[in-house]
């Protein structure tokens, strides 16, 4: 059964920048808007496995650094032309923590 888990306090997630929550099922990556808002993604693009925490953060999407993919924070979908999708993960700030659910 999924629980929510306190990861850390929204301050600690760099605006337009990410942190990196290590899991049993492998890298989550946790970015943070300029807007404060906060999604979860795998860590790894579809396209070739790249590290998607390293990537540049812009608007709701994030730019894979490794060959430029972009994909959607709120659904993981990548932005077309490319196509596949990482995986996405439940997440909630209350009273300034971030919790994650996995």
């Amino acid at each position: 059964m999924a629980e929510w888990k306190s990861i850390c306090t929204l301050d600690e997630i760099p605006r337009l920048g990410s942190r990196v929550v290590r899991s049993t099922s492998g890298d989550i990556a946790v970015f943070r808007t300029s807007g404060n808002e906060v999604f979860a993604l795998r860590d790894q693009c579809p396209h070739k496995g790249g590290p998607l925490s390293q990537g540049l953060v812009h608007g709701n999407q994030v730019t894979c650094p490794l060959h430029g993919w972009k994909l959607r924070l709120d659904s993981g979908e990548a932005v077309a032309p490319d196509e596949g999708c990482a995986r996405r993960y439940p997440i909630r700030v209350d009273s300034g923590m971030v919790f994650l659910q996995i």
